[in-house]
């Protein structure tokens, strides 16, 4: 996967821009296509497995990480798989989650890489140095675990209503199983990107 490679080695600006530009181009294209057209059965069967896959991938690889911006990264990838969780319903509901989920995807990530790039002035690069931060820089701590616990779906945060807005959809034409995959990876991504927020 060359996604951790490039989000590690890239300037953080760049790598917030590659974070979220090329999944709200695509995004936007698919969503033209099922508002304008439509796709069939296969499309939406391979949105489908896509979806399943990078949710699953992006969950189990983002446990192993040790490194800020690779466990973000992983992260990105599973997030990708919940909003094709839009398409793979292939209907108005679901083109309206995806929208709903891509706005507050783009929001949070902007905010962690903000975060992020406030830390690497201070050297922070790997998961463990962010244990003294809530000592050094209180307010920091404070905004990038909120970060955190929303981006991994903390009820009452925005990225739980972005989840819950696309597995409603997904319930609702009766991708059930999909539903369920994206809620279990969603349970794994919690404690792989709660670790961020926990030793911060």
């Amino acid at each position: 996967m060359w996604t951790p490679d490039i989000y590690e080695g890239s300037p953080t600006p760049v790598t917030s821009f590659l974070s979220i530009a090329p999944k709200i181009s695509i995004s936007a294209n698919i969503s033209r296509l099922s508002i304008y057209g439509s796709y069939g059965a296969t499309l939406q069967q391979i949105f489908l497995f896509c979806s399943i896959a990078s949710m699953i991938l992006g969950a189990l690889a983002a446990m192993a990480q040790l490194k800020v911006k690779r466990l973000l990264a992983h992260s990105s990838i599973g997030h990708v798989g919940y909003i094709r969780t839009g398409f793979s319903c292939g209907t108005i509901e679901g083109i309206q989650s995806l929208l709903i989920g891509i706005f507050i995807y783009a929001s949070m990530t902007i905010d962690a890489f903000a975060i992020v790039s406030a830390l690497r002035q201070t050297r922070v690069k790997y998961i463990a140095d962010l244990g003294a931060l809530a000592k050094t820089n209180p307010i920091l701590a404070i905004t990038f675990s909120i970060t955190m616990f929303s981006y991994v779906g903390i009820p009452l945060l925005a990225g739980f209503y972005s989840k819950f807005y696309l597995f409603f959809a997904a319930l609702g034409c009766g991708a059930t199983f999909l539903a369920l995959v994206g809620v279990v990876s969603s349970v794994i991504g919690r404690w792989a990107a709660g670790r961020l927020s926990r030793v911060s």
